[in-house]
């Protein structure tokens, strides 16, 4: 394979942008599972299944799910962040499948916070 010239990297980096930015895909919303060592030890591997299949009930699929490492709350784990297009971010913490379920369905679907379970609502990037 040939090396890639800087044109072409700056295209794959315009275009795996896209996958990552809500404001620039074609996703409205954004879940991010925390999956460190203690996220997965507390159960996270659940919660991801949990938001897949209510991801797998949608008619249109613009829901984007990813991992993440650890987000430095091992006490609060597993923990998920939701991202919605022009919302600031929420962190949530303690989950369940059954809470993980209610978040998609309210905030996600809804976008409505589900306060209960939110521990941090805004980014460090003041998001």
């Amino acid at each position: 394979m040939a090396p890639l010239t800087l044109d072409e990297l700056r295209k794959k980096r315009k275009e795996a942008r896209k996958e990552i930015y809500l404001r620039e895909g074609e996703y409205k919303s954004k879940i991010i599972v925390h999956m460190g060592t203690c996220g997965i030890a507390a159960g996270a591997r659940e919660i991801v299944s949990a938001f897949l299949g209510e991801i797998e009930n949608l008619t249109e699929k613009n829901v984007m799910l990813t991992a993440s490492g650890c987000a430095g709350l091992c006490s609060m784990e597993p923990m998920a962040t939701v991202e919605l297009l022009n919302s600031p971010s929420v962190k949530y913490g303690n989950l369940t499948t059954d809470k993980a379920k209610r978040i998609f369905k309210e905030h996600i679907i809804g976008g409505n916070i589900v306060t209960e379970y939110a521990i941090g609502i805004g980014s460090e990037k003041g998001g």
